[in-house]
């Protein structure tokens, strides 16, 4: 057996696992702590602990099925790469760092799971050595460290309490008011930099650099969730933030402005990656309303769904000769009959169709929106980017799946690879079943949700109008007209010009700045003030000393008919 095939057979049987205890806890109300004791500083006590509820319980189980599907799917995808061991390593140290995280209630350990998340990403970001990934790597990288520094900032502060565990001090509510508002700001503002809310949302469309196999697992269910799942651990802490209204804003902002931007993309990944930035502003929007189990509802549908959009979509890649531009597919269904039908599963999951995954979570958070208190704006906010959603949706399985073929005619199609095929087949089981199996196993009691016909039947309207305003668009070049506003497209298109912010303009001004600081005072002002004027007046001091030890006498003559002279002044 191959080393892909023994760590893949190992994560579905740790899997399977995790999933029996996580419900198992959930039928007895048990929750199980573990902590070993490191070492005392004064009063503050530094130790490893490890808390298995049936929440850290259940995410580790879809963590680690989905690590599996990759890890089966990446022993043929990954094949013909002279490092596929090295790959599959650097997964696997993935996969354990995000297990670290997900089961630490303790700040310390949770720094060790956060800050291998963020090193393990940059190493499989980079994995293809060239400009594009390094600069994608390198994007990841700092803009994850910004979430890295709020964490240490938390770690400082909460040693002033005198411990780093962070359960019983949210249970018991031992916070002045200053550590309320000061920790409850860092902590949400570290988990807007890994879940790339806007405006850090640059670095996850730019991280598609990496293996497809990569952008399955990091953008499904594993590092662009860690700071919705951090923020539902510490939901107690934040619930009533003034920071949390601001996350509402900025969360709805973000899937609007996601929306946008999908509608003028044509690289397969990065629609996908658009979308998942879009959805992970759901998660946000459902936090910030005060649903923290609906959110983490939604999360697992999520990188069901995802999950196999990314592995279809590293199918159609990896068939049709390396191209990624939709442009230069159409007509996969023809040629790729079961993978197309995963796909286009998947892409109906996301839009929220009736009786799929996404549709139990998206429907029920759209539903508690309406009943909730919050200005028309974010509502109708919410409405458009659901509509939005369903619109680039069907633009891309129009332009992969439907549209005449536009591909080079010696491709040879092969659809039966069964590294790759398996396991979609689970995936899809899960997109289809997972949404009403896991409503019924996470909720013990139906939400009855009372709303007018119009109101409930929100998320289905949104989905039809999506499609019909997605046929427009396709159909009739008049509606594409507004394309020939460069500026609108450019700003749309562009993200909000988050990626110059966030890359271009700040490396520019940063460097510009920096050459001015070495020009002005590393070369001028502090080398003549600093060593190099040093280094000269030593020079000069050491050299006379020099001087005048080698000529005694004339020193000494020297010396004495200076004093005489000034004695002789002064007598005068």
């Amino acid at each position: 057996m191959s080393l892909f095939s023994v760590i893949s057979m190992t994560f579905y049987l740790m899997s399977v696992s995790m999933l029996i205890t996580g419900l198992s806890m959930i039928y007895l109300h048990s929750v199980m702590f573990m902590e070993l004791n490191l070492c005392n500083f004064n009063s503050v006590t530094v130790s490893g602990t490890f808390l298995l509820d049936w929440m850290s319980c259940i995410f580790m189980s879809f963590v680690l099925f989905i690590s599996a599907t990759v890890v089966l799917y990446s022993s043929s995808y990954m094949s013909h790469d002279m490092n596929a061991n090295r790959f599959i390593l650097i997964v696997t140290a993935f996969v354990f760092t995000m297990m670290l995280m997900i089961t630490s209630p303790n700040l310390i350990s949770i720094l060790l799971g956060w800050d291998g998340l963020g090193l393990v990403s940059y190493a499989l970001v980079i994995y293809y050595q060239n400009s594009k990934s390094s600069a994608a790597g390198m994007l990841t990288a700092l803009s994850n460290r910004v979430g890295d520094v709020c964490f240490l900032l938390s770690i400082a502060w909460w040693m002033s309490l005198g411990d780093f565990s962070f359960l019983p001090l949210i249970q018991w509510n031992l916070f002045d008011s200053s550590s309320y508002f000061m920790l409850s700001t860092i902590l949400i503002l570290a988990a807007m930099t890994k879940s790339a809310q806007i405006p850090f949302s640059a670095w996850l469309p730019a991280a598609m650099a990496a293996p497809t196999p990569v952008s399955a697992l990091v953008h499904s269910s594993t590092l662009v969730t860690a700071g919705v799942y951090l923020l539902i651990r510490f939901f107690p802490l934040i619930f009533n933030s003034l920071m949390l209204d601001m996350l509402m804003y900025l969360s709805v902002l973000t899937m609007f402005m996601a929306g946008l931007a999908a509608l003028y993309e044509y690289d397969l990944k990065k629609i996908i990656a658009l979308s998942t930035l879009s959805q992970l502003g759901v998660m946000m929007f459902s936090l910030s309303m005060g649903y923290p189990i609906l959110a983490f509802f939604h999360l697992l549908m999520h990188a069901l769904f995802k999950a196999l959009l990314f592995l279809c979509a590293g199918v159609f890649i990896h068939q049709v000769g390396g191209t990624q531009d939709i442009r230069s597919m159409g007509g996969l269904s023809f040629s790729f009959p079961l993978t197309g039908a995963y796909f286009n599963m998947a892409n109906l999951a996301l839009c929220g169709m009736p009786f799929l995954a996404g549709f139990y979570s998206k429907d029920a958070i759209i539903e508690n929106a309406m009943m909730s208190k919050m200005n028309s704006f974010i509502l109708l906010l919410v409405v458009i980017s659901t509509v939005l959603t369903a619109v680039y949706t069907f633009r891309l399985i129009y332009f992969s799946m439907l549209k005449m073929p536009s591909l080079n005619c010696l491709n040879n199609f092969n659809d039966e690879d069964k590294n790759m095929i398996n396991p979609m087949f689970f995936l899809g089981l899960g997109g289809i079943m997972g949404g009403s199996i896991f409503s019924w196993l996470l909720f013990p009691l139906p939400a009855l949700t009372v709303l007018p016909v119009l109101s409930k039947l929100t998320a289905l309207i949104c989905g039809i109008l999506g499609i019909l305003v997605s046929m427009m668009l396709v159909n009739f070049t008049y509606f594409y007209n507004f394309t020939s506003f460069y500026y609108l497209k450019f700003l749309t298109a562009g993200m909000w010009f988050l990626p110059l912010i966030s890359g271009g303009s700040s490396s520019k001004t940063l460097l510009s700045l920096s050459l001015m600081n070495q020009r002005v005072l590393d070369q001028s002002w502090l080398e003549k003030l600093g060593a190099l004027g040093i280094w000269e007046n030593l020079i000069l001091s050491s050299s006379f000393i020099s001087l005048s030890q080698k000529n005694f006498l004339k020193s000494a003559a020297l010396f004495f008919s200076v004093i005489m002279g000034l004695m002789f002044i002064y007598l005068i």
